[in-house]
């Protein structure tokens, strides 16, 4: 693979789609600095990995600590070559007038603020090192798509996501940055733990919803990050075959 001796950035690489991916990048050959904000673990996942794994804890949506992570890259590799933007986080289910202030700055602060200080910081070492370019990848969802009942903090940031991918694609162009998305619907995670005891639907039922293995988005990603910045998966969607997403409601 093309990604042996990359630096890749994985945010989000504690737990869930995160943690199997940098673990996939690693097994690539990759050096992968994994952030989030438990040192333990992601420590954990470097020790099931091996390879060449850089942990730093920081929280996305806090700008100062993103600098410190970017500063930290620099010095340890003077580069970046891929970035999965992947760090999200979500609330409990319900109507927008029950959907606290709080809850809806929580959900905003790490799904948009956070991926666009991680962007941001991701495109400017990918502008200026030499030689120049990388791919930045963002994890948008089946909710930039179709909502959920109930939904409207995560839906709203998603749908969010997909304009700075293609914003981004945009003004990568110039410095050979190339910006994708993957919208993953139903993996097996710790957010998805409860979804074969059943999820709301728009026709008002509750019914169980499958899932897919984890592996499957890792190998997703690779296969994006794997591409010459010639070429570019501009969004890719990725879900669990039975899930009701196609016909939904």
């Amino acid at each position: 693979m093309a990604l042996a001796g990359k630096t890749v950035l994985v945010t989000g690489a504690s737990s869930g789609i995160g943690r199997q991916t940098a673990k996939a990048f690693l097994q690539a050959g990759a050096s992968v600095i994994l952030t989030g904000r438990r040192q333990e673990r992601l420590q954990e996942t470097a020790d099931e990995s091996g390879g060449d794994a850089f942990c730093v804890p920081c929280d996305v949506s806090d700008a100062d600590q993103i600098e410190d992570l970017f500063k930290a890259i620099k010095h340890r590799f003077g580069r970046l070559d891929v970035c999965f933007n992947n760090a999200g986080n979500n609330v409990p289910a319900k109507t927008i007038d029950e959907i606290t202030v709080a809850e809806w700055q929580t959900v905003l602060n790490v799904n948009l603020h956070g991926a666009f200080l991680i962007a941001r910081g991701a495109f400017e070492i990918m502008r200026h090192q030499s030689p120049q370019g990388g791919r930045i990848i963002n994890n948008g969802s089946i909710s930039a798509h179709v909502p959920r009942p109930g939904s409207a903090p995560y839906t709203a940031t998603k749908h969010a996501i997909t304009g700075l991918t293609k914003s981004l694609s945009l003004d990568g162009r110039p410095f050979d940055i190339a910006c994708g998305q993957i919208d993953i619907g139903n993996a097996a995670s710790e957010m998805t733990a409860n979804f074969s005891q059943g999820l709301p639907q728009a026709n008002g039922s509750v019914m169980p919803e499958p899932v897919m293995d984890v592996s499957h988005i890792a190998d997703a990603v690779l296969h994006m990050a794997d591409l010459p910045l010639s070429a570019n998966v501009q969004f890719m969607t990725i879900m669990a075959t039975k899930m009701p997403f196609v016909g939904r409601g």
